[in-house]
């Protein structure tokens, strides 16, 4: 069933007549139609107010978790679609779990929840075809009956409660005599809502075990994976009945203590209850961002082997490979996949961990590049894409802060700014969809998102000043700074109007190229005078006469090199000023969000590749490498989210666990290891590697839509060894310092060149 018409659904969205402590288990009994011989496809399509697991002949349907995910649901729910033909019997239980999720959770800093109902709510569609043709229906209505799970609390910030005590399976046997079941109740849903998932599944996808058990200096336990995840805990323990085990997660130790204070409100703790005999406990209606765990109520002595981290995230295909000669840039980049890896679950979020935990658009738009190149994300982001352009539709054309956005339900706290287009974060609507354009070359996202992208250039103009530059409404700007107070992580060097008109420039130049592309001309004529009335206007109105640009600081010379807003001696004037600021600053970071994934490319671009890769791999704070100076498994939300000393940055907004920072490794990518394209989705490609920063060897990989592209180098002296791998039907360019072009050869080819001595950092 592919239409998400009503009239397509016999099906209901129904609760429990009671409550059953937010995690009811629901069941319906039902019987092969007889006559019409055997079956030859089943199918059962699952979605929730909230999120369901489906049990069929007393087995899980799929390994899938959290389902339907996260989306806009003011207006779509996406249900899941599985064959099942297998577990179909004469006489069967179809069985639902449900869950609180993000539907009926806490969401947001503002301490609650239940911004979209009050009700969860379960649905399935489980559809039966027998040989003759014939089609049997079971469907959720108020027939089913509900009772209590052993899940007494669940919450995606707080954690699960389970009492083992309260554990049956009668529930999904055959013949159950529906003792403490009552009834249930369909609930008011348009089910004209209900769509099919575009992106992939959350589930399980590595299990990691305990590297170490630390008695903290006030006698707790903690437990350290060696990694910091997103996932759960599962507990394999025997105990005395009633005996309450409890888990308390946090990413980072402070004073040789559980560092909870970054969590803020959410709780990020599991209490299990014991029944007497062998439990085992999962608590898949939760999940935390964790490094350590703190155990308390163990039985007896702990064995470690007992407890195992279930890491789990949005199953996503890798694609792209990178390392080099240095081990902590390896690290780093490490850090970045699995930075990623625990934010893209269902929903592209800031961070895993703390009271938080939305689809913050400025973070994509400054990683998507990173994203596309790491993993396949065209489905995940693309399902992303649709709730985007859904909360826009419905706000004026105001691309949200996050997506989706609960925000508009939170009650506005202190100087919080009310919402309206905002540079970088808006422009994801943008940027986002031509970077997957870009890495897959599918120009369907273009089709399909261009009404959005159209809309969100033509906001911005309206919001434009009479000079022609976004100085008006609230802008994040270079967001993080590292120069901005921790309380205070707009007060940035950078000026917001220079930074949003630099962005719009950006947006209407690349909403005017999605037009040509599309075929649009008349389109094409607006964004293009768009374009053009922007770099004219923050030429007048940010550059002086001896090319300074407003706020002389490295972010804003960064956008307007990358960009294009700069040409000739202009242009030379700002490379060499970049050049300058990154030398005062002495190679540590000097910008934020909006700066940092455009620096290394700004400088490389004029020239100045060694200062790119002192910038790279300086270790002081703050830096890309100094986090893995201090033990970091993935990338931090501030340069010093952890300070020298061991601390945690004072800031209330502090993550260890956030990717945007990373985006960094889109220039690695192309640039270190030298693979990049020069047409969407590698039909055609530069492979150019430019050593630097005493590196001597880097390796880069990506399967693209045309084959596996491989390039590798090593440096021996001064001499370069490039050895490259290009599937047929691929062309391009081999650029080599010191030596001229020449075309890219398909299959293995190994080249050498003479090279000067790399700078050592």
């Amino acid at each position: 069933m592919t239409s998400n018409a009503s009239a397509s659904w016999t099906a209901q969205m129904i609760a429990p007549d009671a409550d059953l402590l937010g995690a009811p288990l629901l069941r319906t009994e039902f019987t092969l139609d007889e006559g019409h011989g055997t079956v030859t496809r089943a199918e059962l399509r699952l979605s929730a107010l909230g999120i369901v697991e489906a049990f069929l002949g007393g087995e899980h349907v799929s390994p899938d978790l959290l389902t339907p995910g996260w989306s806009s649901y003011e207006w779509r729910v996406r249900y899941q679609t599985y064959d099942v033909a297998a577990q179909i019997r004469e006489t069967t239980v179809l069985g639902l779990a449900l869950g609180n999720g993000w539907y009926r959770g806490r969401l947001g800093w503002s301490g609650d929840g239940g911004w979209y109902g009050d009700e969860a709510a379960a649905f399935a569609e489980l559809e039966i075809e027998f040989e003759d043709g014939h089609v049997q229906l079971v469907v959720t209505d108020d027939t089913w009956t509900a009772g209590a799970s052993t899940t007494t609390r669940n919450d995606l910030y707080d954690g699960q409660d389970i009492d083992a005590r309260l554990a049956r399976t009668d529930w999904l046997d055959v013949g159950f005599d529906g003792s403490g079941f009552a009834g249930t109740h369909a609930v008011e849903f348009d089910l004209g809502k209900l769509e099919p998932y575009i992106g992939p599944s959350v589930r399980p996808t590595q299990e990691l075990a305990v590297t170490e058990v630390i008695t903290t200096p006030s006698g707790a336990t903690v437990l350290d994976f060696g990694q910091n995840l997103v996932g759960w805990l599962r507990v394999n323990v025997t105990g005395p009945a009633g005996t309450v085990v409890t888990l308390r997660h946090a990413e980072v130790l402070e004073n040789g203590e559980l560092g909870v204070r970054p969590l803020r409100t959410a709780k990020a703790t599991d209490r299990f209850t014991l029944s007497g005999g062998a439990d085992v406990f999962e608590p898949t209606f939760t999940l935390h961002g964790f490094r350590y765990a703190e155990v308390d109520g163990w039985p007896g002595e702990l064995d470690p082997a007992a407890i195992t981290a279930v890491v789990i995230g949005s199953e996503l295909v890798r694609i792209g490979e990178f390392t080099t000669s240095d081990a902590d840039l390896n690290q780093f980049h490490e850090n970045v996949v699995w930075g990623m890896r625990g934010n893209f679950v269902d929903v592209p979020t800031d961070c895993p961990q703390r009271d938080e935990r939305l689809g913050w658009t400025g973070d994509i738009a400054a990683f998507a590049p990173t994203a596309s190149f790491l993993y396949d994300v065209g489905a995940f982001l693309g399902d992303w894409l649709v709730d985007l352009e859904r909360e826009q539709e419905h706000h004026d054309g105001i691309i949200p802060f996050v997506v989706p956005d609960v925000i508009k339900y939170m009650p506005k706290i202190g100087a919080f700014p009310d919402p309206d287009s905002t540079a970088v974060w808006s422009d994801a609507g943008v940027w986002v969809p031509w970077t997957l354009y870009q890495a897959y070359g599918d120009e369907t996202v273009l089709r399909t998102q261009w009404s959005s992208m159209a809309s969100h250039a033509r906001r911005v103009k309206s919001l434009l000043s009479p000079a022609g530059v976004w100085d008006t409404v609230f802008q994040f700007g270079d967001w993080l700074d590292p120069d901005a107070p921790p309380e205070n992580p707009a007060a940035a060097k950078a000026d917001t109007g220079v930074v949003a008109t630099a962005c719009a420039y950006r947006t209407a130049t690349l909403v005017a190229e999605s037009a040509a592309i599309l075929g649009l001309t008349a389109e094409e004529a607006e964004f293009r005078a768009m374009a053009d009335d922007l770099l004219a206007a923050f030429h007048a109105a940010y550059i002086d006469e001896s090319g300074v640009i407003l706020s002389d600081c490295t972010t804003v010379y960064s956008l307007a090199i990358v960009f294009g807003i700069v040409e000739g001696e202009l242009l030379e004037f700002a490379g060499n000023r970049l050049s300058e600021l990154a030398a005062e600053s002495g190679y540590t970071i000097s910008t934020g969000f909006a700066g940092t994934p455009f620096i290394t490319d700004a400088l490389t671009q004029t020239g100045h590749l060694d200062d790119a890769y002192r910038l790279l791999l300086q270790k002081a704070c703050p830096s890309w490498l100094y986090p893995v100076t201090m033990g970091a498994t993935t990338i931090w939300e501030r340069w010093d989210s952890m300070l020298p000393d061991g601390s945690i940055n004072p800031g209330e907004m502090t993550s260890f666990n956030h990717y945007a920072l990373g985006a960094v490794a889109d220039w690695m990518h192309r640039v270190v290891g030298g693979l990049s394209a020069t047409a969407p989705g590698y039909s055609e490609v530069l492979i150019a590697p430019q050593p630097g920063g005493g590196l001597t060897s880097a390796a880069t990989s990506l399967v693209t839509p045309h084959g596996r592209i491989a390039v590798s180098w090593t440096l021996d002296g001064e001499t370069l060894t490039v050895e490259t791998d290009v599937p047929a039907g691929v062309s391009g360019t081999l650029r080599l310092p010191g030596a001229a072009d020449r075309p890219v050869v398909e299959g293995h080819d190994v080249v050498t060149a003479d090279v000067p001595a790399p700078v050592s950092v």
